[in-house]
């Protein structure tokens, strides 16, 4: 999706004369030629998993794309009694067995750019020192003070953090000197406590210095829906309720908890995916065109999107709704356990690994195109997509072919594992009769572009670092996405499910999801 910046870039470099080239083979393209400011980046919860899986790498990254300035510094701040040698060596650890990014010199670049600060983060004792560290690595650079703050801990530890940082004046911005609050998911866990907590830290941060981060908008597939449906005139004047039949919205992992059970067990996977990952593919699919590609036009957009979301209703949850947990099952051969056995789960758990949900836009593009959504555990395969199904074309003149065998056009958007899209048509297979078979069209990232061995992160810190907000969540996005989701929540906490578990581990969910489909006369795609 083209950025403020990289619309700039684009700009500048016609004046020069001068057009974007294809990669080479094997080339990860980048995103943006704009460097970053000098600037600090401060991690809280600079020892955990988030930090060392995914932000040092994106880091490392950033800094082999050259988007990174010489001056650049991060501090990670976390309880763990570490010196700075030691954690400059966890990182080191954590990058060398990085599988995202080839090992380069850069790791160096960024280890001996790490500092370390141990320190309760919601207490206020350490913070006089936080600013003495942070006004000591930027005090010789060109521009000091641009401050960064990751806020990579539990959610109970935003208010505090926010707290702390307006206390000590670290979060008080000048004309020359910016500060920038990046705040991981979940946002809240239902719409009150998500209005409560914009309101906390709208009290300390202006909305621009805010930045709701949903890694699934770093992934390049996600990004390239708005230059799909807008750059391309042959796709933009069929996505309507004329020539559409319905959406189908998948995100399946066949993994389960893993280290995740304490967390997920009190969430579970409406809170976990549906107001934050899937209504971001929902709205960025379904929006209306923006008026510019700044951020503040299409995250306008995209909440007129959730707001036309038709609410459900207590009855309407009993039949557009469906939660599942998973049993014992077999996954690639091995066999899995049963969510109620995982560590770290309760035995009698009634926390749902799975939702499938119908939901309407009133307005007009989408009037009478159902949307389906899908999330859950320990699926047949790791997949995420998109599917636009398309209405079907007249049967009359085809008499030699079987009506259910005029397959229907499917638009398909893969967002993970294996980006690309592909375009499902008919076609006539050889032979003296005249019988119409579905051939696809496919294009891949790795085909055209190469490799991709980048995190997701990468892009959503670059982003943030020089300032565009596009690819992050305004307040009023995220409580229109909680607001979509509390009816069911409601219904869910007022009738106990007594059926679970009722999917195995290995398959597509409960039977209550495809009757979901099929009681509409359709069926869900098969990744398969």
């Amino acid at each position: 999706m083209a950025t403020t910046a990289e619309l700039t870039d684009a700009k500048q470099n016609g004046a020069r004369g001068q057009s974007a080239a294809r990669p080479a083979p094997g080339e990860t393209p980048q995103f943006s030629t704009r460097i970053a400011e000098p600037s600090v980046l401060v991690i809280f919860g600079g020892s955990g998993d988030l930090a060392m899986r995914k932000l040092f790498p994106a880091i490392r990254n950033l800094a082999s794309a050259d988007l990174l300035p010489d001056e650049f510094a991060v501090v990670g701040v976390a309880r763990d009694d570490l010196s700075n040698e030691a954690y400059q060596q966890k990182v080191r650890t954590a990058l060398q067995g990085d599988a995202s990014s080839n090992a380069d010199a850069r790791t160096e670049w960024v280890v001996e750019r790490v500092h370390y600060l141990s320190a309760d983060a919601s207490q206020p004792d350490r913070y006089p020192e936080l600013c003495q560290m942070l006004e000591a690595l930027s005090s010789s650079w060109s521009r000091p003070g641009n401050y960064l703050f990751y806020l990579a801990t539990t959610s109970s530890l935003f208010t505090p953090i926010a707290s702390q940082l307006g206390s000590s004046s670290l979060a008080r911005q000048e004309p020359s000197k910016w500060r920038r609050v990046i705040i991981e998911k979940p946002f809240g866990h239902d719409l009150k406590s998500a209005r409560e907590l914009n309101r906390q830290l709208r009290e300390i941060l202006s909305e621009d210095q805010i930045y709701r981060i949903d890694h699934y908008l770093g992934k390049e597939t996600v990004q390239n829906i708005l230059v799909f449906r807008f750059a391309n005139g042959i796709f933009e004047p069929i996505w309507n309720r004329r020539y559409v039949d319905h959406v189908q919205i998948t995100v399946a992992e066949n993994l389960g908890v893993e280290s995740r059970a304490a967390y997920y067990d009190q969430t579970g996977a409406l809170r976990d995916m549906i107001p934050s990952h899937m209504m971001q593919l929902l709205s960025l699919t379904a929006m209306e065109p923006p008026t510019s590609f700044h951020a503040g036009a299409i995250q306008d957009e995209q909440a007129k999107t959730l707001h036309a979301v038709a609410r459900l209703m207590p009855e309407d949850v009993l039949s557009c709704a469906v939660r599942g947990q998973y049993g014992a099952g077999i996954i690639e051969g091995k066999q899995m356990p049963a969510y109620r056995s995982e560590p770290n789960v309760a035995p009698d758990s009634i926390t749902e690994t799975f939702v499938a949900v119908k939901l309407c836009l009133d307005n007009w593009r989408w009037a009478g195109v159902p949307f389906y959504l899908r999330t859950g555990k320990r699926l047949a395969r790791h997949d995420s997509e998109i599917t636009i199904q398309f209405r079907q074309a007249p049967f009359s003149l085809f008499q030699e072919t079987k009506v259910e065998q005029l397959a229907p056009n499917l638009l398909v958007t893969h967002i993970q594992p294996d980006e690309g899209i592909s375009l499902r048509f008919g076609a006539k297979a050889p032979g003296a009769a005249v019988r119409v078979s579905p051939v696809d069209m496919d294009f891949r990232y790795a085909d055209y572009f190469g490799s991709k061995l980048w995190t997701g992160y990468e892009r959503l810190l670059h982003d943030c670092m020089v300032g565009d907000a596009t690819l992050f969540s305004r307040a009023d996005v995220i409580e229109a996405g909680w607001a979509i989701s509390d009816p069911i929540l409601d219904v869910w906490r007022a009738l106990r499910a007594r059926t679970f578990p009722n999917y195995a581990a290995g398959t597509w969910g409960p039977p209550e999801s495809f009757q979901l489909l099929e009681k509409d006369g359709r069926h869900w795609r098969d990744p398969d």
